[in-house]
């Protein structure tokens, strides 16, 4: 039998990611002197947002009763909390979502119904009362949401380090996992530098990573991860557009049209149009290692998945890369915008997890399995969702604890090794 010194610490999460951060944080706040250990496999921590800051999503696109738009909805008012009472820049400033044709007003429509389902504070408006939020921008109609804002999500993720640290919990930087052995009293686990940490519970949020280790554990993800390359630009000049301004989006595309995000520095965002990357790294360096595209778009499902969308892609694709295009679709939003008008923002990664049969996954994905938590799709609307899928997790990985014969004291010193 393992003795309780043994394990070098209770739960083991791995992926130092805003979602692996947030889960060893609601681990180390409900059940505390829980011992927890983080493993990132990048050398340091990974900014998933530059000085603008990132959306703060509102959660209004997403079905009633399915865990995105729980945890969304949520997850924006938390954060709003977590920042203000750790003086992190956040900024609720309302997202306007335009109609400018005729066959997207009843999707706009359906949005409000959606919206009010969701609890949401919704506006509907007409052509001149879009010129009072946004003076700049022209549509047929338009709704605002209230809850939508900019948050500098590199610093909540700090934060959580931070609060992760002081619980007792560590967190080590590349430390890549390259084994996994699961045995009837938990786990323990082999990084690349060549240490073994035991534990009773492992928790994946591994990200672009998470379908491998899933696999490591001996488990069946039943989905493929691949990594999309997301691709902006920036304005020249930013004073057109005071918040966020999307595009109605068309649920048959696998995302929204254009969009429009001014950041907590002033400059305005463009974008992001999403396509395959060619880089298999974490998410701070996006170029370091080349991967051939055969092994991000090659799965038979995959190859599917793109044929069903391949108008939607092709546009995805086009836009990403022409000047011209981004500026015709903007232009539909802030007429006047032209290929001068747009610069060149660095790009970004996110992962997206298919199905066997090509089905992008658009909800979170959650799996357990003996002594591990897979987290095996988290969407863009993730960073958003965090404290509450972390508190989720950790409630998973508790209960996985809990089947060893553990009991979290109630108070404890010390570190993970």
């Amino acid at each position: 039998m393992v003795t309780h010194a043994a394990y070098d610490c209770d739960v083991l999460v791995v992926g130092g990611g805003i979602v692996g951060l947030s889960s060893a944080y609601a681990l180390t706040r409900t059940a505390p002197g829980t011992r927890v250990t983080v493993l990132e496999k990048e050398p340091g921590p990974a900014a998933r947002t530059g000085p603008g800051g990132g959306v703060v999503h509102t959660g209004i696109q997403h079905a009633p009763g399915s865990l995105q738009a729980r945890w969304t909805v949520r997850g924006a008012a938390e954060l709003a909390g977590f920042c203000a009472e750790h003086g992190i820049a956040h900024r609720v400033t309302g997202k306007l979502i335009v109609a400018t044709a005729g066959g997207e007003l009843p999707r706009l429509h359906g949005l409000v119904q959606r919206g009010r389902a969701h609890g949401l504070p919704v506006r509907e408006l007409g052509p001149a009362q879009i010129a009072e939020y946004e003076p700049g921008v022209r549509g047929l109609a338009a709704i605002r949401v209230g809850t939508g804002g900019v948050c500098d999500f590199a610093s909540v993720t700090a934060r959580l380090t931070a609060e992760v640290t002081a619980a007792g919990g560590r967190v080590r930087y590349g430390a890549e996992v390259v084994a996994v052995d699961r045995r009837p009293w938990g786990i323990a686990v082999r990084t690349s530098d060549g240490r073994v940490v035991r534990a009773r519970t492992l928790v994946n949020c591994a990200g672009p990573s998470s379908d491998r280790i899933a696999r490591l554990t001996g488990d069946t993800p039943g989905v493929r991860t691949v990594l999309l390359r997301e691709a902006s630009y920036e304005l020249a000049a930013p004073d057109p557009v005071r918040a966020l301004v999307h595009q109605v989006p068309d649920p048959a595309w696998r995302h929204p049209g254009a969009r429009l995000t001014r950041g907590l520095d002033g400059t305005v965002r463009v974008g992001p149009a999403t396509v395959p990357a060619r880089a298999d790294t974490g998410y701070a360096r996006p170029a370091a290692r080349l991967r051939e595209p055969a092994s991000v778009l090659g799965g038979p499902g995959s190859w599917r998945t793109a044929l069903r969308h391949r108008r939607h892609d092709a546009d995805e694709a086009h836009g990403s890369l022409s000047r011209r295009a981004v500026a015709r679709a903007v232009a539909r939003l802030l007429p006047g915008v032209s290929e001068d008008d747009l610069r060149p923002a660095p790009s970004g990664v996110r992962t997206q997890a298919l199905l066997r049969d090509g089905t992008p996954v658009d909800d979170f994905l959650l799996r357990d399995a003996p002594h591990a938590v897979h987290v095996l799709h988290a969407p863009p609307t993730a960073a958003t969702a965090s404290l509450p899928l972390g508190r989720e997790v950790a409630r998973r990985a508790l209960l996985r604890a809990h089947a060893t014969g553990w009991k979290p004291p109630a108070v404890e010193s010390g570190h993970c090794v």
